[in-house]
């Protein structure tokens, strides 16, 4: 008999958290007051589209709460949305905050655990005509509004995540200059366009930035991720609180010095500040192969996402590995999956990469969870509605929810927490 089918080996630990993610731009909709929906509805922009009302779920969260449990996960990721809890400067909304309370409450009234992020790339609009992450003020604005949130409702949180792939400007500097080079020539009129909307000076988003910008915010974000951390702490000593991460598998080709000067720009400092949280969180979507010339490109018999990018289930083991072995901090995968109108490709990739994954546990490294992007096909950044991303499929005119065959194939190994 196998180890497979003597059901003992596949196994995941008992406590192990299944579940999926969402970030609140992308699914409520409307978000007016933040600085991606400024840069959705200017010209120049890099946006296809706007996020206009999203999947509605600023209205719609108990039926994406009942959809994450008629799945048959036990946990839910979401975010706070900084510009509607603080749509002005040290002006506080109870209502979101009651908001966010409610979704939290939720999940709790359904069984699900609530994994909260305080940022997930959105910032409010004035804290960007400030100067975003430029700006010397930023970290500690940014643990005011921590602090604010958790008072509110942090002893209902089971886990906390400061900033959401802070590194992801870095990452894809590091890892795809051509596409960066071909945006970053918009990137400077847009953000111009978009002080001259709001009334400022200056304009500077959380996470579209030109190469200096992103080199520049970095001791500023890391700051922020410290100083939130301590205003979360100072409230809830007791809840886990880490920061999650953009995590490519690096992998040598015949070049490690390619491979190893990409690590230490795309995530050396942010490995580094994670030593000590309670968790670092590993969002992993593929590899990179390193060759002296740059990454190698995608092999002819690789499956692909909609970009064209290779479709590799061994990468979440290998990027879950070497968070680990670099930051020393218990893992917890708060996103991994594919961009794809082809539902089979995410159902087989689940599966597969879940068995790297559990070999990495059984190695010894301690992985908390595993959160799936996205419960929904929402709204993917400059992508727009094209990236599909979802367990579930909406329709943008009625918002009606479909989860789709994936979702039952994550749900029954969550069901018997094994493959």
């Amino acid at each position: 008999m196998t180890a497979r089918s003597s059901g003992t080996q596949s196994q995941f630990p008992a406590d192990f958290l299944w579940g999926t993610a969402t970030a609140a731009h992308q699914i409520e909709g409307n978000n007016v007051n933040s600085d991606c929906w400024v840069l959705e509805n200017v010209t120049p922009t890099i946006f296809r589209e706007p996020s206009l009302d999203a999947a509605n779920s600023l209205e719609l969260w108990p039926v994406d709460l009942d959809l994450v449990k008629s799945i048959g996960l036990k946990a839910y990721r979401f975010s706070l949305e900084w510009a509607r809890i603080e749509p002005e400067p040290d002006r506080f909304s109870n209502a979101m905050l009651d908001h966010y309370k409610a979704i939290i409450e939720g999940c709790r009234a359904r069984g699900l655990v609530p994994i909260v992020t305080y940022n997930h790339f959105t910032v409010p609009k004035w804290f960007a005509a400030r100067g975003g992450w430029l700006n010397a003020d930023a970290p500690d604005l940014f643990a005011r509004f921590c602090e604010r949130s958790t008072r509110h409702f942090g002893d209902l949180i089971s886990h906390a995540i400061t900033l959401n792939e802070p590194n992801i400007a870095l990452q894809l500097w590091a890892t795809l200059p051509g596409l960066m080079a071909r945006l970053g020539p918009v990137l400077g009129p847009m953000n111009a366009a978009a002080a001259k909307a709001v009334g400022s000076e200056q304009f500077e988003a959380a996470n579209l930035m030109l190469l200096e910008t992103a080199q520049a915010t970095l001791p500023n974000m890391i700051a922020g991720h410290r100083a939130g951390r301590a205003a979360i702490k100072a409230l809830q000593p007791s809840l886990p609180v880490g920061v999650s991460l953009a995590i490519a598998d690096e992998q040598v080709g015949d070049c490690a010095e390619k491979r190893d000067a990409a690590r230490e720009t795309a995530y050396g400092a942010w490995l580094e500040a994670a030593r000590g949280d309670d968790f670092v969180g590993v969002q992993n979507y593929g590899r990179n192969i390193w060759d002296a010339a740059g990454t190698r490109p995608v092999g002819s018999d690789a499956k692909t996402n909609d970009m064209g990018s290779e479709v590799h289930p061994p990468s979440l083991a290998g990027a879950v590995r070497y968070a680990h072995q670099a930051s020393g901090c218990p893992v917890m995968v708060t996103e991994h999956g594919v961009g794809t109108h082809d539902d089979t490709i995410r159902a087989w990739l689940i599966p597969h990469a879940l068995e790297g994954l559990k070999a990495v546990i059984d190695e010894g490294v301690p992985v908390l969870g595993y959160m799936h992007w996205s419960l929904l096909d929402n709204f993917e950044w400059i992508f727009g509605y094209e990236g599909q991303f979802g367990l579930c499929s909406f329709d943008r005119e009625t918002f009606a929810r479909k989860p789709k065959p994936s979702a039952a194939v994550l749900g029954a190994i969550a069901q018997r927490n094994g493959l």
